[in-house]
């Protein structure tokens, strides 16, 4: 049964402009990669690599961004007005301690990571120039994760569609212009949509920081240097989610490692799987960062049942959502796979694999929904234990087993994800029960 009118329009207010915002953020790698095309195999391929690289250094700082909602959105909810942003002072101080000596070890060592990811020397080359460009803008990242933080934990969430939207285009018209030297501009090739996309977030970092200086100040935003306990509430919540992020990752570099084991067909057909799978969920990780905040805010106003009933009414929606999107996956598979592969046998691969990547992301609900609610309540520690336990640990040794050793190739992989997907929702539902999660302090 669906949440009653009041609390689903809640819900729906909060988590739109999140779901909105992370779709077209999770553009960016797609828009370098469609300007870079035309340029040939070569950059295209750089371009791709590269910005696999990103996400991995990305995923360093990614617990910033739930470290400051969960803690915005528990003083939000006891009422304490003027302590609302001093999350977000500590995160930014962290932001820029933590991202500055990263910066300089990837600009310093981005051929040796580069050449890992890939061995081809010439796409390398390509690879190396884009991605210094693009961690260039880590500071700038780090610091957007934690004003994104704040203002989701606060319920105003459609600033960050509204900065997301006004990054998008800079990027495009930034990375044209250095890409093909329109307007006088360098032409840069590969190399110029890495620093375009970096302009657009140091464009976006400004914009923040603006809308923050005018309405936070009030909230305790830049009312001076944190103090410790706040810098370590922050780093406590944040270092376990962003482990948590770099080795999911990771994990995805494993699967296509396993893919490759089996054929070059594999890889192909799971890549397209994957990024599908990957784009789709995002309404179900937008719903589940607006439970970050509502079951935070619960929390802070000491309404136990309440924060508990938030996590399951979110799921309900969550599972709706999720539903229609996986119906074209189920009904008309050959047609969703047309839009991406060309080859009638790759397309017969596929096939069985995208109907169940369609039951996948109905039964990942929960385990989105909920994982994400356990942050708002502290719960980071638990949250990443259980996600790496059963991706490293029971998934991909089973994939790894059940794909290659027992030869059945795609398929059986799939099937096995499927299994596993089914038991993280589970898993996830199983210690939102038991309520332990109402003890913790913030």
């Amino acid at each position: 049964m669906l949440p009653d009118s009041s609390r689903r329009r809640r819900i729906l207010r909060l988590a739109t402009p999140i779901t909105a915002a992370m779709l077209t953020q999770s553009l960016i790698n797609l828009i370098d990669a469609a300007l870079v095309g035309s340029l040939g195999e070569v950059p295209l391929a750089g371009v791709g690599i590269g910005g696999y690289a990103m996400f991995l250094v990305t995923a360093l700082m990614f617990g910033l961004s739930s470290g400051v909602q969960a803690q915005t959105a528990r003083r939000h909810g006891e009422e304490a007005w003027q302590l609302r942003a001093l999350p977000l002072n500590a995160g930014l101080v962290i932001a820029l301690l933590a991202s500055l000596p990263v910066t300089l070890l990837c600009l310093w060592q981005a051929p040796w990571l580069l050449g890992w990811l890939n061995p081809s020397a010439e796409v390398t080359a390509v690879a190396v120039e884009y991605f210094r460009w693009r961690v260039l803008s880590l500071v700038a990242v780090a610091m957007i994760f934690c004003f994104r933080g704040y203002w989701n934990g606060i319920q105003q969430s459609d600033y960050y569609l509204r900065i997301m939207l006004v990054m998008h285009v800079v990027n495009v018209g930034a990375s044209v212009g250095l890409i093909f030297g329109y307007l006088g501009l360098p032409a840069m090739g590969a190399a110029g949509a890495g620093a375009g996309t970096t302009l657009s977030l140091f464009t976006g970092l400004g914009l923040w920081t603006l809308v923050s200086y005018r309405r936070a100040v009030p909230s305790g935003f830049l009312a001076g240097m944190p103090c410790r306990s706040a810098l370590w509430a922050t780093l406590r919540l944040a270092v376990p989610h962003s482990f948590q992020q770099l080795w999911f990752a990771a994990g995805y570099a494993v699967l296509f490692w396993i893919l490759g084991q089996i054929d070059i067909a594999s890889v192909a057909a799971g890549h397209v799987l994957v990024n599908l799978s990957l784009m789709l969920i995002l309404p179900g990780v937008g719903l589940g960062m607006a439970a970050m905040s509502l079951v935070g805010q619960s929390l802070g106003r000491q309404a136990h049942g309440d924060a508990h009933r938030w996590g399951w009414d979110v799921v309900r929606l969550a599972w709706l959502c999720l539903a229609v999107l996986a119906l074209p996956m189920a009904a008309l598979p050959d047609q969703v796979l047309g839009i991406f592969l060309h080859d009638r046998d790759l397309i017969a691969l596929a096939r069985l694999p995208l109907q169940l990547t369609g039951v996948m992301i109905v039964l990942d609900a929960t385990a989105l929904v909920l994982g994400q609610a356990l942050l708002g309540a502290g719960a980071n520690r638990t949250v990443m234990t259980a996600t790496l336990t059963l991706q490293w640990l029971v998934f991909l040794p089973l994939a790894w087993w059940v794909g290659v050793v027992l030869e059945q190739g795609l398929l059986g992989v799939w099937w096995v994800q499927l299994g596993y997907r089914g038991l993280n929702s589970l898993c996830f539902a199983m210690i939102w029960q038991r309520r332990q999660w109402l003890r913790l302090s913030l």
